[in-house]
């Protein structure tokens, strides 16, 4: 029971998280290992549980959505389903040995990617003209690593938008929204292929999730973005610390 509590809330806060300032896998991930599902199974599992968010943001922008380019939608999401094909099978042919010693490391990528977003966004705003806009080279590696490891990704993704010279941010959030559930869903079905998928604990943090969705908003509104955003940052270097600890015991 006790598990199932902590699946459940961990669902419930990672939906208030990504509702109000992203950084949800930094709580479901953990929770995950934590009730003793494998670190691959773990991975695998916090991204399909991420699915109901996805979408649910996606219909939220669909109006902003619709202001992108049609056949550009179609050859970005094309691009996306390919790098996450790649990533979600290297995440399958990784052992768990192999995937315990890499997880602090992108664990700390992603909370420095996280706390340092508004510089990078800034960077990349400033230096649009270094990449092809809206071109595989860019786009496919960041799928693959969003195929293979979830966390951190929209905030690559506004990055990356920001690089090709997009500066609508309801524009930029719907496609990172789109472009994710695209990802998530494709990576789903590997994941559930290859048997990596625990379906009760993802189907108990998927519920947690689509109710933190609906009062993420209202916490919002009463609690200051930069409180929640240190507190995200505490739990993703907190959990780095813990990960690294587990490889050297």
């Amino acid at each position: 029971m006790s598990d199932l509590i902590l699946l459940f809330v961990a669902g419930l806060v990672a939906g208030i998280l990504n509702a109000v300032a992203g950084g949800g896998t930094f709580v479901t991930f953990p929770a995950l290992v934590a009730t003793g599902v494998p670190i691959v199974m773990a991975n695998a599992t916090a991204t399909v549980a991420a699915l109901p968010g996805y979408l649910s943001g996606t219909i939220g922008f669909r109006s902003d959505i619709a202001q992108t380019d049609r056949r550009l939608m179609l050859r970005l999401t094309w691009l996306t389903l390919i790098g996450g094909v790649i990533g979600s099978l290297l995440l399958l042919v990784s052992s768990n040995k192999v995937f315990a010693v890499l997880v602090p490391f992108l664990l700390l990528a992603a909370t420095l990617i996280f706390v340092f977003s508004a510089p990078i966004r800034s960077w990349a705003a400033r230096n649009r003209n270094l990449v092809v806009p809206f071109g595989a080279a860019t786009m496919i590696p960041v799928a693959i690593y969003g195929g293979y490891f979830n966390g951190g990704l929209g905030i690559v993704l506004l990055a990356l938008f920001s690089l090709w010279g997009m500066t609508d941010l309801h524009e930029m959030n719907g496609l990172k929204c789109w472009l994710s559930f695209a990802l998530a869903l494709i990576a789903t079905a590997i994941f559930a292929v290859g048997g990596q998928i625990a379906w009760f604990p993802c189907l108990v943090m998927s519920v947690g999730s689509i109710i933190g969705g609906l009062v993420g908003p209202p916490i919002a509104r009463r609690i200051p973005i930069p409180v929640l955003r240190a507190l995200i940052a505490a739990i993703g270097f907190g959990m780095t610390a813990l990960f690294f600890w587990r490889i050297i015991n």
